[in-house]
């Protein structure tokens, strides 16, 4: 994989890509919210052999920083977009975890046709209708609720409550501790600040495109599980639980959750350019 870098007016975003060209399209990995790129180094491994593969540390995060706290989850979208069409990549498999699944919604809302596939990892629905007003009015609260825990608390359970494994808490405990408690508090407020502005703005965020919804079963994430299991039966996409697995699944069990994405590609292959 070969870091490269997007100047946009409100920061640098470092991204990740490989060079192979073997004519199987494209797979976009996105993290979530305070992870970065290194979330998704068992699918990496796993993938970047056989298709084009990229994926980023999202804005405000990791090395895209420093970076202004003042865009929108459709500018990430937008600027993601600029990103893959200055690499050459068109209808891509879009894979996004948690706050990755909410900025993929974005895409395809703003560039419909555009991706091959969608495949949301402990992620949720945009549309309105699934979320109350007070649910909205804590995602916005959320920077001062984080502030209100002593450091150590809130670090425990930011690593605690996304992994059941080893290796995925190693991740997490990495990834919390390149920021200090400011940071962390500031870019987790932010990310849940757009999250309920994007679900304010109750536009259709129609899934165009083949799609799967995957989440562990020991998803503690907020209401990740109740939004799953409402989206799968209202939308009647394909739902995935991964047993003994918490909200970064793909690190808990990653071998399942390769093995869910191979077979949605392989499904899909005939839209992938």
């Amino acid at each position: 994989m070969t870091e490269k870098t997007y100047v946009t007016p409100s920061g640098t975003i470092h991204y990740w890509v490989n060079e192979i060209s073997s004519g199987r399209g494209a797979l976009v990995f996105l993290p979530g919210l305070t992870a970065d790129h290194r979330l998704f180094e068992r699918q990496i491994e796993a993938f970047a052999g056989e298709y084009r593969v990229l994926t980023w540390d999202a804005p405000g995060h990791a090395a895209s920083r420093p970076f202004k706290l003042d865009f929108s989850l459709m500018d990430k979208a937008a600027w993601l977009h600029e990103i893959l069409e200055r690499e050459g990549i068109t209808r891509p498999v879009l894979i996004g975890q948690s706050m990755g699944g909410y900025v993929s919604q974005c895409f395809l809302e703003r560039y419909p046709g555009e991706a091959a596939g969608f495949v949301s990892i402990d992620s949720a629905p945009l549309k309105r209708c699934y979320v109350t007003g007070f649910e909205i009015w804590a995602l916005k609260n959320t920077e001062p609720m984080y502030r209100a825990f002593p450091w150590k608390m809130l670090r425990s359970i930011g690593i605690k409550g996304c992994s059941e494994t080893a290796y995925g808490r190693s991740l997490m405990e990495y990834f919390i501790d390149s920021y200090t408690k400011d940071e962390y508090c500031r870019l987790s407020g932010h990310g849940m600040k757009l999250l309920a502005e994007a679900m304010e703005a109750d536009l259709p965020y129609v899934i165009d495109c083949p799609a799967v919804l995957i989440c562990g079963e020991k998803d503690q994430a907020g209401s990740a599980k109740s939004y799953n299991r409402r989206w799968t039966k209202k939308e009647g996409l394909p739902m995935f639980w991964i047993r003994d697995a918490g909200h970064n699944s793909n690190t808990d069990k990653p071998e399942e959750v390769n093995r869910i994405i191979r077979e949605f590609v392989e499904k899909v292959k005939e839209n992938l350019q």
